[in-house]
């Protein structure tokens, strides 16, 4: 597991390109027959990419949490963004298709992740944070969460959204996780940016054409930096970090949060007028 501390505003505006990358941008995650994994002190989250080919991969815990397994005292969302696999919860199995999500509740102790097709593996992207209390593991199918359609296609923005975990969908202790698509022509993401002081949110992109970028912005909204993010790469966005970003083709991503409190719409927007 990698590990990285947290980091304030004020450290930003000093960073090259290469420390922007090392601190905030996490490649790298799904590796054959393998689990990667990286804990961020921003919030105390952990993210990791599984993806099992030849076989099963068990979820293993890691020395930087200090639990005798993973869920001891710790919760997850889980979205397959790759070809059909399982995934198995204590001798409970769900079939998960591509843009399915699992979440899994503190105290699960055997977690495995299977693909459906040594040819078209999936890979599997979990959320992780800090919970004081269980809730039910739970699975959703691909499209059956709470649906919202947000932007306008005249500002290159219109796209679906997905919550799956959330207040009013189902419940977790903090994680809250989706799925956002953007429409045939819309590229921008997050608009107007945002932030929300009271949590950390990641954003992993996908289905993105291996030669497509997308160039996400962060930092203060007065004062943004961006790097240029590649398929199935994940971005940390720390709690006073604006998230948003352009592509250079349609794309999809998973969007997570975790911290504060779980209301979608606790926000402080700004209008791209205003960004510096």
């Amino acid at each position: 597991m990698e590990q990285r501390f947290a980091t304030s505003p004020e450290h930003v505006p000093g960073m090259s390109t290469t420390e922007m990358r090392d601190r905030y941008l996490v490649p790298g995650l799904f590796v054959d027959d393998d689990v990667r994994a990286l804990y961020t002190h921003h919030d105390r989250v952990v993210v990791a990419g599984v993806k099992p080919v030849t076989g099963p991969v068990t979820l293993p815990t890691f020395p930087e949490i200090v639990s005798q397994y993973f869920f001891e005292h710790r919760e997850a969302g889980i979205v397959n963004v790759g070809g059909p696999g399982t995934i198995t919860v204590d001798g409970a199995t769900y079939d998960a298709e591509h843009g399915a999500c699992l979440y899994v509740g503190r105290g699960a102790v055997d977690v495995a992740f299977e693909s459906a097709d040594e040819a078209g593996p999936a890979r599997f992207y979990l959320f992780s944070a800090p919970a004081h209390t269980s809730h039910p593991t739970t699975f959703v199918a691909p499209g059956e969460g709470t649906v919202r359609e947000l932007g306008d296609p005249e500002q290159s923005n219109r796209r679906t959204l997905n919550q799956y975990i959330h207040e009013k969908g189902v419940r977790s202790c903090q994680v809250v996780m989706g799925v956002t698509t953007l429409h045939t022509g819309s590229m921008w993401n997050t608009m107007p940016a945002h932030t929300h002081a009271r949590r950390t949110e990641v954003y992993l992109y996908f289905g993105l054409p291996a030669d497509a970028r997308v160039v996400h912005l962060l930092g203060e909204p007065t004062e943004t930096r961006h790097l240029v993010v590649g398929n199935e790469e994940a971005v940390i966005a720390p709690s006073w970090s604006v998230h948003s970003g352009v592509g250079t083709a349609s794309y999809s991503f998973v969007w997570a949060m975790a911290g504060e409190n779980q209301a979608f719409d606790d926000m402080d927007g700004f209008a791209i007028a205003d960004m510096r």
